[in-house]
């Protein structure tokens, strides 16, 4: 009997799709229909068809009605005689629609689109078994010219060095010794070969196990060779960047300057790690395997570890520091950490009425596993599941017209049940805390959050759904403090029939509500007109073929419109100082603004590492074009410090000046002292060469030639403390000068205040200037330091600028592809009148001699939209500072092991033209070619960067050697596209992040977008053993209790040596938009932080999450929840999900699947049927 009701549910579920079947499909065709509805009664929908041949191949796949005009969209897939994909063609929409049905010419209609251009992808595949590529032609007709190659051969006498490891045991864990023992010999290792569009070669060698051993790029005149050394084990245990690599040497002063060392417990468990110019990291883990304690250089002194404790469900409790003592090794932690549970001590603890206190919170759990309580030094964050802990404000029974999900199920078969209701924040410097709650609607969906501040203020979000999702209306309440006056923000949102963002208005209080952007797009899905400020400015985007923007407004003629921009790849002008770029390197920039009118130009050299080498300025239309005012020219040792740098001003008498012609002097990576050779007053300020400090976790502890006498920092490498020589007078600032700077930060690395105090005038009377960030709302005030000063709010962000609350104004920015804030302007009025304008040396120096509007001194976000400390001259990144008259970083890159061959302190990848580091970690290119792959793609590591499964390859630094610019990105999965996993994929270990996940990357879910990037990242971030060792099955085993079947939440399939995940396409309202959000940044960062040795699967799941208080990040307008109409159930056969029988849950975002079954004798429509009949029935059954 049981088996058969599972029979009937499958068929039940089977003629539920075929009853909604799509009037218009082709019959005679195999075909798979998919329909994802976007209000409740199915009018507004996301309608797909993929037609199969008798092989089971896809051979169009069509997005209904999908433009913006209604129309659908065809993307045919051509394959050559032994049935390989040899041409990839861009989504063409077509002259209407036909409700499905299948195109018998879908290229008919191409020319309309795309004119004359090559719309399509060229794989010249080896007449082999193999069937490897050798050659692929890329979109367009510029690029037709320009393919990528490939080669495959064996290494030679004398290619590859040959290292040799010896490996010993002490203290539990390896202990490795490297010889550099002669060359590989001739054959023993795979050659591959990526030779890119403009000519820059990368050859990978692998040995017979298929570990890579060295990866060889070329700068133009020497080598750049990474290798990978592993222990008899199997472990990864060096490797050498390219700069030791030259040197030849493996004594330890090169290994500990250089080189990254690894060492492994007998689990194969990473517990020992080096980066070069930091000191030895420790971890140890539970019988679990998962990270419990960790240690860096700089707590070791002080015997300080930082520790997390987990429930039974391996979600994250609390974690704080613990007073260990100095005098125990890494293995004597293990060992007690291993000695608790074998007496019967539980590994994990659980909610307690009681719990204890720590650090001026009362905990609610228990407190057994070591480190056991006796041993806390300061609970640093508390996160609540399943119920609301003692203390809760009042849980409100509606927000924004929704009913809000309870905490217990009496009287309602859903609650709060596996839900993360709550999460708590120490700040570092004190002990005032953070408290966040989340409120859920009866779908799960978070709705509504109230955080209070450590001030004692809070800030309320709601936000109001649709039935896919989609945001409709959001609100924030914020006081400072709770006896403030509370300030309302209100924004809504209308979408067109796809879901794509139309309208956005944003109102304060009771003011009049703002119209701040109406959007239009092109049949291609892209954006081409903005109108932001009620139609103060009426912004146009241009693309080019391969999708990539290339014109915002015109920059030959502005027409009115206040600033123009054009980016050239490929079609630069005057090419000897600007080479055409067909590898997406930036070949020159245009830009104009109406202040001056003047064109304006930056043409662009690089060397065959992507590296810049020069930014050469122009004004074209000037009778001496070439004037070589702000040029900006650097050299690079190999491992990409820069090695010098000159730059030139416009001077007093109207030509060029050098300001600044830099020597840097290094130890390893690290920055000894800096020379300036061009004794200028505008550059550089200081000449006496100072030496430059660090501590061990390799951040700069001063610079003295900026006056910086001592610089401290917590234990994120945050700054928190910076002394100044109170006699050195800052050339901007003068004749005040700087005394000190004090940060508060929460443990979570988000920056509260900032104190910083300065002598004013002859009589240097000390002065305090005060900023708090609360939740997107700025605050300042400045006066004596012995008055007791009232804080000012200054402004919150929106999505198109800033709201002055001191005039209240808005104001809105034009930023450039960086998210470079270039120009400021408001309505006085009677129009658009500018009130700053910002340009930048290619390395993020401001422009001098111009651009004399003073702007709003307190609103300081300006080169890649971070906020500049004009005390220090650094600009705050979030994780790291930032120092643009250096071009480098003063801190480790906390993610230096996803970019080995560079040097840890370097900025974009030497590329800051292409690249931005969001949040002070990983470089913004390399994220944006995974978050922008085609649906279906698989990125595979290959130890200095990715190949994916339709042959291209992309190096750390994010410039693809074969990167396919599909334009289906916007539209076939935007439009429902399919890939592998989740919901419409292989079926088996389908499983989804337990959604506790997502509250670890920042204690506001509204703030971070509810993202599954973020659960997945913080789950490997604090589980190293997963990052480093992800090959044995049985470490992927501890999922099971981490997942479970939800609508809203991005499926992952686990498999050996991969993982498997559906993704977004976009994370913004609008594509336009740059990142300016630090947590959002933050999930793509770490996200790639668990693929060292693994497999990232691109798919078309999305999830909608909510957007922050100052409207930086919103929902994907395009985006639903994906839906099943059965009981969630978890691969270890348990029901996870917050209701019993979900019978209320048909309001739910539903996602329908339809195979045609005229044709099931053949193979393609069979095993189409197979498995979808094994998918739902593999979510139906426990194990």
């Amino acid at each position: 009997m049981k088996q058969m009701k599972k029979i009937i549910l499958i068929i039940n579920l089977l003629l539920i799709g075929f009853s909604h079947a799509q009037s218009g499909l082709t019959a005679a065709e195999n075909y798979v229909y998919e329909k994802n509805c976007l209000t409740e009664d199915c009018s507004k929908k996301i309608e797909n068809v993929k037609y199969f041949d008798g092989l089971g191949r896809i051979k169009q796949n069509i997005s209904i009605k999908a433009t913006s005009a209604g129309r659908d969209v065809a993307e045919p897939l051509v394959y050559d005689i032994y049935g390989r994909a040899v041409k990839a063609y861009l989504p063409i929409p077509q002259a209407g629609t036909q409700n499905g049905g299948m195109y018998t010419d879908p290229l008919s209609n191409a020319s309309a689109v795309y004119g004359n251009e090559k719309i399509y992808t060229e794989k010249i595949l080896e007449a082999s078994p193999l069937g490897r590529i050798l050659q692929q032609k890329q979109i367009g007709n510029d690029w037709a010219a320009h393919p990528v190659n490939f080669s495959y051969a064996s290494n030679t006498d004398g290619e590859v060095k040959q290292y040799s490891v010896s490996t010993s045991w002490t203290e539990g864990r390896t202990n490795s010794l490297l010889v550099l023992s002669g060359s590989c010999p001739a054959n023993t290792l795979y050659k591959s070969t990526v030779t890119d569009e403009d000519g820059s070669t990368a050859v990978e060698f692998k040995n017979k196990k298929g570990q890579t051993i060295l990866v060889r790029k070329n700068d133009g005149t020497q080598n750049a060779d990474t290798y990978y050394i592993y222990d008899k084990y199997g472990h990864l245990a060096y490797v050498i960047p390219p700069l030791a690599s030259k040197s030849g040497l493996v004594d330890q002063t090169t290994l500990d300057n250089l080189c990254y060392q690894y060492r492994h417990d007998e689990s194969n468990r990473l517990v020992e790690k080096k980066i070069p110019g930091k000191g030895w990291e420790y971890m140890v883990y539970d019988k679990a395997d998962r990270l419990v304690m960790s240690q860096d250089a700089n707590m070791k002194p002080s015997g300080k570890w930082m520790f997390v404790k987990y429930d039974k469900f391996s979600r994250v409790l609390y974690t704080g520091t613990a007073a260990v003592g100095a005098q125990f090794i890494r293995r004597q932690v293990q060992d007690a950490v291993d000695y608790y549970p074998s007496v019967g001590i539980p590994i994990y603890e659980e909610r307690s009425t009681s719990g204890f206190t720590n650090s001026g919170m009362q905990v609610y759990y228990s407190n057994n596993a070591y480190p056991m309580g006796s041993l806390y030094d300061k609970i640093l964050s508390v996160n609540y599941y399943d119920t609301y802990p003692q203390g809760t404000p009042a849980v409100p029974a509606q927000v924004l017209g929704q009913d809000i999900l309870p905490q217990d199920t009496q009287g309602s078969n859903v609650s709060t049940k596996s839900l993360p209701t709550a999460s708590y924040v120490k700040n570092i410097e004190d002990d005032s805390w953070t408290k966040n709650y989340i409120w859920y609607d009866t779908k799960g969906r978070a709705v509504g959050a109230h955080s209070i501040n450590h001030l004692g203020g809070y800030t309320k979000t709601e936000s109001e759904l649709d039935f896919a999702g989609a945001v409709k209306q959001t609100k924030a309440y914020h006081k400072r403090l709770n006896t403030d006056t509370e300030k309302v923000i209100t924004q809504t949102y209308e979408y067109d029939s796809q879901n794509r963002l139309l309208v956005h208005k944003h109102q304060v209080d009771s003011q009049p509500q703002e119209l701040l952007a109406v959007n239009t797009y092109n049949e291609l899905s892209q954006l081409v007109n903005k109108k932001v400020g009620n139609n103060l400015q009426s912004i146009d985007y241009v693309y080019n073929i391969k999708g990539w923007m290339t014109k915002v407004n015109d920059p030959a003629a502005l027409n009115g419109k206040l600033f123009g921009y054009e980016i050239k790849y490929q079609n630069p002008v005057n090419t000897p100082s600007a080479p055409s770029r067909y590898n997406g390197n930036i070949a020159q920039i245009d830009w104009r603004t109406s202040q001056d009118g003047v064109l304006k130009r930056y043409s662009y050299q690089y060397d065959a590492l992507s590296r810049l080498q020069k930014g050469i300025y122009s004004e074209p239309d000037n009778s001496v074009p070439g004037n070589d005012f702000f040029n900006e020219g650097m050299s690079y040792d190999l491992n990409g410090n820069i090695l010098s740098l000159q730059r030139n001003n416009k001077g007093a008498s109207g030509t060029a000046e050098q300001i600044d012609n830099l020597s840097y002097n290094y130890t390893g990576n690290r920055l000894n002292s800096v020379k300036e050779n061009q004794p200028n007053y505008l550059g550089y300020p200081d000449m006496s060469e100072n030496p430059i400090s660090y501590d061990d976790n390799g951040n700069m502890k001063d610079q003295k030639d900026k006056g910086i006498l001592q610089i401290d920092y917590n234990y994120l490498n945050l700054p928190d403390y910076i002394k100044f020589d109170d006699t050195y007078i800052p050339r901007s600032q003068s004749p005040d000068n700087n005394v000190n700077t004090r940060y508060t930060y929460r443990a979570d690395g988000v920056k509260l205040k900032k104190l910083y105090t300065f002598g004013v005038g002859r009589n240097r009377i000390e002065t305090n200037r005060i900023t708090e960030y609360l939740d997107g709302f700025q605050y300042e005030t400045t006066g004596a330091s012995d008055r007791i000063l009232v804080q000012v709010l200054k402004f919150v962000p929106t999505a198109e600028g800033y709201y002055n609350f001191e005039n209240n104004k808005y104001i809105y920015t034009y930023t450039d592809h960086l998210g470079n804030v270039r120009l400021s302007y408001f309505n006085n009025g009677s129009g658009a009148a500018v009130i700053e304008e910002n340009n930048y040396y290619p390395f993020g120096l401001k422009h001098n001699a111009y651009n004399g509007l003073g702007g709003n001194k307190a609103y300081k976000y300006q080169y890649n939209s971070k906020e500049l400390q004009e005390e220090s001259g650094m600009y705050d990144y979030g994780a790291r500072m930032y120092m643009p008259d250096l071009g480098r970083w003063g801190v480790v890159d906390p993610l230096a092991e996803n970019m080995r061959r560079f040097s840890p302190y370097n900025y974009g990848n030497n590329n800051p033209v292409f690249n931005i580091d969001p949040d002070g970690r990983l470089s913004q290119a390399f994220m944006s070619q995974i978050n922008s792959s085609p649906s279906g793609t698989t990125w595979t590591n290959t130890g200095d960067g990715f190949t994916n499964n339709w042959g291209g390859s992309m190096g750390y630094s994010g410039l693809a050697f074969n990167f396919r610019s599909h334009t289906s990105t916007s539209l076939g999965s935007m439009f429902g596209e399919g890939g592998g996993g989740g919901s419409g994929g292989p079926g088996g270990d389908e499983s989804s992040l337990s959604p506790w996940m997502q509250s670890n990357m920042g204690p506001n879910p509204m703030e971070i977008g509810k993202m599954a990037h973020s659960a997945m990242a913080t789950f490997f971030r604090s589980n190293t053993d997963l990052r480093e060792n992800w090959f044995p099955e049985e470490n992927q085993l501890m999922w099971k209790w981490n997942i479970r079947l939800r609508p809203d939440l991005h499926y992952m399939k686990k498999g050996i040596n991969s993982v498997w995940e559906l993704k977004p396409t976009s994370n913004f309202v609008d594509s336009s938009l740059s990142l300016r959000g630090k947590h959002q940044a933050q999930v793509y960062a770490d996200a790639l932080t668990m693929l060292k040795h693994e497999k990232f699967f691109v798919g078309s799941s999305y999830g909608a999450p909510i957007p922050p208080i100052n409207g930086r990040v919103a929902t994907d307008p395009r985006s639903g929840y994906q839906f099943s109409y059965d009981v969630p159930i978890g691969t270890d056969g348990m029901i996870y999900y917050n209701c019993l029988n979900c019978q209320d849950r048909q309001r739910s975002p539903v996602r329908q699947t339809q195979t045609n079954p005229q044709t099931a004798n053949q193979m393609g429509t069979g095993l189409a049927v197979a498995l979808l009949i094994l998918n739902i029935a593999v979510r139906l059954i426990p194990n």
